[in-house]
């Protein structure tokens, strides 16, 4: 998925992410990107010192940050942050109960606690962005087979699959703040054994970074994920996911040619130093926010599950949607590059120009999301993303067959930026208010379990067919995965999303 989803980024691999390819909500991880639906390991805490002064920071909302977070609080008039107060009545097992104060739509940003888990995750993605760009250069160069460069992204997928139902209890039972908190410091510990990486001796120090980095990204994106409704509010909801999605693409623009010059200038060290930091900053910046404690009825805590999440009604037609959109983005993964330098002819120069001109699009997205159509309907935004994503795609990987002038397809690349941002926010916004708080993290662990499956899916069917096929047909199936996923949106998505989270 894209990275532009909400919930997702790069992890210390990179994100699943990419051009036409690329598209739906992080998993965290996801989309996600990856991308999202793909997840960032730190977007939504990172390094970012609480010494910004933002308007309405040191308010009475602000300093409650003491306080705990309830799934029913509503957001008060001014927009400094979600009022901690909470009725005796209000401790329904509902989903998030929509905020009386601010008018239907209003920006995420209004909410002090979001914006600075908002720059914070602007300036964390930066920092994984340092080392994405890094790892792949780095176990190409010890090992010079491509082979150890895909080993990397498939260990990625690894602990989003085996970790979902534990990661699932983890969320909905403890502090989500207090897991995030340390889960980043866990993140800047595992950095260390690549300060020993020297030889090709050392690259399974390489693949033991990228297990315990996905390791963590696996339960951070949930909590954050779990978190969002009850800091923003149900009307701001898909607004914060859209600005979720726009700090991960301003943070591809910046870290990831960054990455490049700081393994240019200096080595890998220096590159692990500044993630390093990045993560440490991240736990006090997140320690910063409201406690969020999960809370649900006594049948929720009983029944939350992977499986149970799967089968509900409500979800599962979104989780259908990410599981396609998945198999697609898995296919890209594996094909991107033979398309751009076989199929194009082009340099690894213009690999990298495709794989970053698509923040392009999903910024422009994610500003107009966030600030001005930020009560755009969950559903139309999923199933107009999705369907725009796989008619770009198509076009895209047809055009060969006209031309091959790269200015054609760094347009398109920019382009379908947008649509991703559009269905990572609908989708990810459709599975938070959905759910019952208590049941958030096993919601957003089974995400991360479907996409990781459907990734693997589309990954594998890649490197196996590639040969036989041919790069331009397998993409025009993939593009096709992406359509049949639109017709699969339109169809399954609950079409009343919009009207029960506001109800």
């Amino acid at each position: 998925m894209t990275d532009a989803a909400a919930g997702g980024g790069p992890t210390s691999v990179g994100p699943t992410s990419g051009g036409p390819a690329s598209g739906g909500p992080a998993s965290g991880g996801s989309a996600s990107d990856g991308d999202t639906l793909s997840g960032g390991s730190k977007v939504g805490g990172s390094s970012v010192s609480d010494g910004l002064s933002w308007p309405g920071d040191g308010t009475s909302a602000d300093r409650s940050t003491a306080g705990s977070l309830s799934p029913a609080s509503s957001v008060s008039g001014n927009g400094d942050g979600p009022s901690n107060l909470m009725s005796s009545s209000s401790t329904s097992s509902n989903a998030t109960t929509p905020p009386s104060g601010p008018p239907r739509g209003a920006s995420a940003f209004a909410i002090a606690p979001f914006r600075r888990l908002w720059t914070a995750g602007l300036i964390s993605d930066a920092g994984d962005w340092l080392l994405f760009i890094a790892l792949p250069l780095v176990v190409l160069q010890l090992s010079g087979s491509a082979l150890a460069t895909s080993l990397a992204f498939l260990l990625e997928l690894v602990p989003a699959v085996l970790l979902a139902p534990f990661v699932a209890r983890l969320v909905d039972r403890f502090d989500r703040k207090a897991l995030m908190c340390t889960v980043n410091v866990g993140q800047a510990l595992s950095l260390i054994p690549l300060m020993f990486v020297r030889t090709e001796a050392d690259l399974p120090l390489v693949y033991l970074v990228i297990v315990l980095q996905a390791m963590f990204s696996a339960a951070f994106e949930p909590a954050k994920n779990a978190l969002l409704p009850d800091l923003v509010g149900s009307d701001r909801i898909v607004s914060a996911n859209a600005l979720v999605g726009l700090n991960q693409n301003l943070g591809r623009l910046v870290g990831g040619p960054l990455g490049g010059v700081l393994l240019a200038i200096g080595d890998l060290g220096l590159v692990v130093a500044v993630d390093f930091v990045s993560y440490l900053a991240s736990a006090v910046l997140v320690a910063t926010l409201p406690r969020s404690r999960p809370q649900a009825s006594g049948a929720a805590k009983k029944k939350s599950s992977i499986t149970r999440v799967l089968r509900d009604p409500r979800l599962r037609g979104a989780f259908v949607v990410c599981f396609t959109a998945s198999i697609a983005q898995g296919l890209f993964v594996v094909l991107f590059v033979f398309f751009v330098t076989e199929t194009l002819g082009g340099s690894d120069a213009d690999v990298g120009l495709l794989r970053g001109v698509q923040a392009v699009g999903a910024i422009a997205a994610g500003l107009l999301l966030g600030f001005v159509a930020a009560k755009a309907d969950m559903r139309q935004l999923s199933v107009m993303g999705v369907a725009a994503f796989a008619l770009i795609s198509l076009v895209t990987w047809n055009l060969p067959f006209i031309t091959n002038e790269l200015w054609l397809y760094v347009v398109l690349f920019a382009i379908v930026g947008a649509p991703g941002v559009f269905m990572g926010a609908g989708l990810v916004s459709i599975l938070q208010l959905g759910s019952d708080d208590g049941e958030r993290g096993s919601v957003f662990a089974a995400l991360g379990l479907v996409m990781a499956i459907g990734q693997a899916i589309g990954m594998l069917a890649a490197g196996m067919l590639q040969s036989g096929l041919g790069t331009v047909p397998l993409l025009e199936i993939q593009g096709a995965v992406y359509l049949v996923t639109a017709i699969l949106a339109a169809v399954l998505l609950p079409r009343s999303a919009q009207r029960a989270a506001v109800a």
